[in-house]
Order: C-alpha cells, then structure tokens, then sequence
C-alpha cells in the first residue's frame, strides 16, 4: 500500500512566513527589553521599546499576526524569559503595576494592523498612506495606554485620574517621538510586508 504526500501540506509557505515573521517580532521584542530607561517624572515606571515594536509589528504583519506576536513575547516573559523590561519575567510582572501594558500589547498590535490595513490583504508598509499609518499607532497607543492605566490604577490602589497623571501625560512625549521613529521605518525601503 503506497501512500502519496507530494501534495500534503501541513503548514502552507504563507503561513509559514508568517509564523517565522511573528516569532521574529518578539524575539527583536524581547532582545531589546533590557533597554530601559527612568522616566525622571515617574520612576517607577521605564521608558521602552516594546511599544515601537508594537507599532512596527501591526503595520508589517497585521492584525492577526501582530497580536499572535505580542500573545508569544507576553507568554515567553510570563514562563520565565527575561522578555520584560530591564530584563524582567515572571507572573509577578505581569501583575504588578506595569503588567497592564504588556497585556496591552497584543490587543494594540492587532488594533495598529488593522487601522493600516484594514480587513483585506496586507499592503507594503510604504503603500499605507502615512496618516493611515500614523492615526493607526495612536489607536495603539490609546489602547496601550487605557488598558495600562486601569492595569496601574487597580495594583498601586490609585483612582483612574491620579493613574491618567502618573503614566499618560509624562510619556505623551515619549509616544510621540516612537510613533515619529515608527513611521519614518514604515517608509523605507528595508521593510517588506510580503
């Protein structure tokens, strides 16, 4: 009895690439967590690169797999992987007062990836109209930030204006200059979406 696999398929090239494309994105994540620096207005809380990658992510890979990223970085730092900022893991992290930005994650890279590209195929980074690209991470940045801050609020056992006063408004600026950094590589030419 002889049985054919020529034209099995188990994973297609597609989703294969995308696969490997995700995995990239929380490895690049993850290998630039130990960069952190003290915001000097709130120093409990570090300045990252993890929401540049977000942003990046959405607009290269999309909403699905731009979250399944995030969900990958957010599981690996949660087992044990020093994935975290400042090289951090662990539950204890993602339930202490900043978890509630890494939890973020994966909902603002989904929603980043489809204020760019919508429901349909998948555009070349430099094909998305800049505004697109930039209203898109400030979708981001808004879930990131509302989901953060109630996450700081309910663990420091502060109310949602003092948390608002605490980490928003000192890194607007901040987020201003990672969408600007995020944007500027969304058009060059080193970026591939396909």
């Amino acid at each position: 009895m002889a049985t054919e696999t020529e034209s099995v398929e188990l994973v297609g090239d597609e989703s294969a690439r995308n696969i490997a494309r995700a995995v990239l994105f929380a490895a690049v994540t993850s290998a630039t967590a130990p960069v952190d620096l003290v915001h000097p207005l709130v120093p409990n809380v570090p300045i990252t690169l993890q929401t540049l990658w977000v942003f990046l992510a959405g607009v290269v890979l999309g909403p699905l797999w731009a979250g399944v990223s995030f969900v990958l970085y957010a599981v690996g730092g949660a087992i044990g992987l020093p994935v975290f900022a400042g090289g951090s893991s662990g539950l204890g992290v993602i339930l202490g007062p900043t978890g509630g930005f890494i939890v973020s994650y994966p909902v603002a890279a989904s929603v980043v990836g489809l204020v760019a590209h919508g429901t349909g195929n998948l555009s070349a980074p430099g094909d998305i109209p800049l505004p697109r690209v930039v209203a898109a991470m400030v979708a981001g940045s808004a879930v990131i930030y509302a989901i953060g801050t109630v996450g700081f609020s309910v663990v420091q056992g502060i109310g949602l204006l003092a948390a608002v006063s605490a980490v928003v408004v000192p890194f607007l600026p901040v987020a201003a200059v990672k969408i600007a950094v995020a944007a500027a590589v969304t058009r060059s030419d080193a970026i591939v979406a396909r």
